[in-house]
Order: structure tokens, then C-alpha cells, then sequence
């Protein structure tokens, strides 16, 4: 029959050191910091759900954890000093500490984003509600507006088409509803470079220009060669 050590014959250290081992369900284990937590653990790390209380900031996480970091669903929230008042900053997914997967961020003022997030940036899917009124939604990566998206304004007009870096580039439309005009063709680095302005809307416009643009007909392949020209120093930039 084979021998089973038993917790007796272990050194009085030993023994010690896996009683102090946290698993499971634990009342609040405040750390030398100051710091406490108070949820589930496993293997002397927060693992399962718990709270979290930073006490130099004052900041509050509460939700999933995995292997002593944030990962899964929760709720991470500052504290405003004048007010003592808890205002909730990101309530999302997360992954090994950081906003990952779907999740929407309060910025310090009204601006707010809700998407897709990868290792704490922006990326993927998202929509983005600035501070002036603006709405971006579409792609995002490394934190940036990259990929296909629109953008609408305060004032009415909006844009849809290409981005790359948090800028135009590519093709794409704009509609100047305040000017009933719609330019269609080239963006490079926020720019329009080659394309059409055309009437739109003209008769529904606040601000229409006095006259009307008068109608231009070039031809295709002069301006096809033109739009092609733009898109080549664009990918040599």
C-alpha cells in the first residue's frame, strides 16, 4: 500500500503557508498598500467574481476575474473627489487586465464610445459620441477611425467612406445638406483631392450658394486617370 504524506508530517512552515493559501469565497483581504478586495479566489489569486478598491485613487472595479486580473464582465469606476460621488468610467469585457471585446468608456466630459475594444484601444466596430454633437460610427483600429465609416455633424452634413489613421482617405462621400451639394471621389489625409460637387438637395438646403453649379461634362477616362494619379501618391505617402 503505497504512503500518503500527510499534512502532519510537514514542516510547521509548510503547513502554515497552505492555510494562508486563499481559494474560494473570502471576506474583504486588504494588501499593505491599502488596497482591498473582497470576492472569490483560487490558488491565492482573484479568481471567479470580487471587488476591487484601489485606495490611492479610489477607483472601484467590480466584476470577473481570472488568474489575479480583471478578464471577462465588470464595471471599473472613478471616484470625484468634490463630490465623493462614484461616476463609472468602462462597463464591458476584458481580458487579462485590459478592455477587450464590447464595451462602452465615459470619457471626463459628455464624449462617450461603445464597441469593440482590443488590449485597451479602440478597435473593430464602434460608435463614437463627440463632445461638439458629432457621431462617428464604423471601424476603428489602434485606437483610430481605419476602415470604413460615417461621420455626422451638428450642422446636418455628414460623411461616408473610407478612413485611415482618424482621417479621410480613400473614397468617399460628403453631403453638404447645409449647402445642398454633394462631393463624391478621392479624400488624402482629411483633404478632398479628385473627384465631383454636385447639386443635392439644393431646394431643401438652410444655405444654399446663389447660384447653382453649373453641370461640367468631362470625360471618363480624363478624369479616371486623374483619380488614379491621387490614389498612387496617396499609397506612396
Amino acid at each position: 500500500m503505497p504512503y500518503i504524506k500527510s499534512k502532519k508530517d510537514l514542516p510547521a512552515s509548510a503547513v502554515l503557508d497552505i492555510k494562508s493559501q486563499k481559494c474560494g469565497l473570502r471576506h474583504t483581504v486588504f494588501s499593505v498598500s491599502g488596497d482591498e478586495y473582497t470576492g472569490e479566489w483560487r490558488n491565492n489569486k482573484k479568481h471567479g467574481k470580487g471587488t476591487q478598491v484601489w485606495k490611492e485613487s479610489g477607483a472601484v472595479y467590480d466584476g470577473e476575474w481570472k488568474c489575479g486580473k480583471r478578464d471577462g464582465r465588470g464595471t471599473y469606476s472613478v471616484l470625484i473627489p468634490e463630490s465623493k460621488e462614484y461616476v463609472r468610467k468602462y462597463c464591458g469585457q476584458w481580458k487579462e487586465g485590459k478592455k477587450h471585446g464590447y464595451g462602452t468608456y465615459f470619457y471626463k466630459t459628455s464624449a462617450l464610445y461603445e464597441g469593440e475594444w482590443n488590449e485597451d484601444q479602440r478597435s473593430g466596430w464602434g460608435r463614437m459620441y463627440y463632445d461638439n454633437g458629432d457621431i462617428y460610427e464604423g471601424e476603428w483600429m489602434n485606437d483610430k477611425n481605419h476602415g470604413e465609416g460615417i461621420i455626422r455633424f451638428t450642422n446636418g452634413n455628414w460623411y461616408e467612406g473610407s478612413w485611415r489613421d482618424g482621417e479621410k482617405n480613400g473614397n468617399g462621400k460628403f453631403y453638404y445638406c447645409d449647402k445642398g451639394q454633394l462631393y463624391v471621389g478621392l479624400w488624402v489625409n482629411g483633404s478632398a483631392k479628385c473627384g465631383t460637387l454636385t447639386d443635392f438637395g439644393r431646394g431643401e438646403a438652410p444655405t444654399p450658394p446663389k447660384y447653382p453649379i453649373p453641370k461640367v461634362f468631362l470625360q471618363f477616362q480624363v478624369l479616371g486617370e486623374k483619380s488614379e494619379e491621387c490614389q498612387r501618391k496617396r499609397n506612396q505617402s
